[in-house]
């Protein structure tokens, strides 16, 4: 068995001025914005949700402008096979994560639960999925 559920909205910015893009949002969300300490994630800005709601991150990228999702996952390849068995597809795995692409055309991300990461609510999914 393994658990996942809705991890954030990720709201990817294709802009000459990334910090401007993050300034709208902050204050067009009313969430205060906290840089990365991951000098991996230089590309990345995070907006510093409540307890108990998604994560939203601004992502610099280089393809045009559009918001994805992430599922977060305790077990990684058992949700990429559960969401292939519903239509998805595998895209590209980046780091820790794989880039899916749903049936209807729509990508989306599923990431691995982190220690101590804002969890939210999981669904349980049974053994053989």
């Amino acid at each position: 068995m393994h658990k996942s559920g809705l991890g954030g909205l990720i709201i990817d910015c294709k802009t000459d001025d990334f910090d401007r893009a993050a300034r709208f949002w902050s204050e067009a969300l009313g969430y205060e914005i906290r840089p990365s300490q991951d000098p991996d994630d230089a590309n990345y800005v995070v907006l510093d949700t409540r307890d108990g709601e998604p994560y939203i991150e601004l992502q610099s990228v280089d393809h045009p402008s559009r918001v994805h999702l992430d599922i977060k996952t305790d077990d990684l390849e058992a949700e990429v096979l559960r969401l292939e068995r519903l239509g998805a597809t595998r895209v590209e795995k980046i780091k820790h994560w794989w880039v899916l692409e749903a049936p209807s055309g729509h990508r989306f991300c599923v990431i691995p639960l982190h220690p101590g990461q804002n969890v939210g609510r999981l669904n349980t999914w049974g053994g053989d999925t």
